[in-house]
């Protein structure tokens, strides 16, 4: 199961990398789209911050979502951004030999504070990987409204959407 993971994460992954190949740096940090007026960087920092969170905690069982680091570097310098997706990456496959025969705690904010359910490993990664295809939409919204194209099969859309309901891919 956890391969299967693993993969998909790559394969977004490797798709936002894709992404940071075809875009300028000033269409990464273009924060003049309504209604929230955040950039492509600010979107994929925030995606990347949910992996370093289930990455740092690991270690003690205290996966904290709400202890981002938030790096400005990542949102605002895209060579920034693809060399840390790439140690993402190398790190999850690490976890491909990780025993997590036990529950792991996630402590996240739900809008009434903050509270610490329990996971598997397999599960807040497979969590980690729907939030990112969440926020690869809006990137894929807010590059729609900054008129900029690419050529990326799928990006932002969930695998179980319909083919004849993705447009422009």
């Amino acid at each position: 199961m956890r391969s299967a993971i693993v993969s998909a994460i790559n394969q977004n992954l490797n798709q936002a990398s894709l992404l940071l190949d075809v875009i300028t740096n000033q269409q990464y940090t273009d924060e003049s789209v309504g209604p929230y007026y955040s950039s492509v960087g600010s979107h994929l920092r925030h995606t990347l911050d949910f992996f370093n969170c289930v990455i740092d905690g690991l270690d003690n069982n205290q996966i904290d979502l709400t202890a981002r680091k938030r790096e400005e570097e990542v949102a605002t310098n895209k060579n920034a951004a693809k060399k840390h997706i790439a140690r993402i990456q190398e790190t999850l496959v690490s976890f491909l030999d990780v025993n997590t025969d036990y529950l792991i705690h996630v402590t996240d904010n739900l809008g009434q504070g903050n509270v610490t359910v329990n996971y598997t490993l397999d599960s807040i990664m497979a969590h980690a990987n729907s939030h990112a295809v969440h926020h690869f939409a809006t990137i894929g919204y807010v590059l729609h409204k900054l008129n900029v194209m690419h050529n990326i099969s799928g990006f932002g859309y969930n695998p179980t959407t319909p083919i004849q309901h993705r447009k422009g891919i």
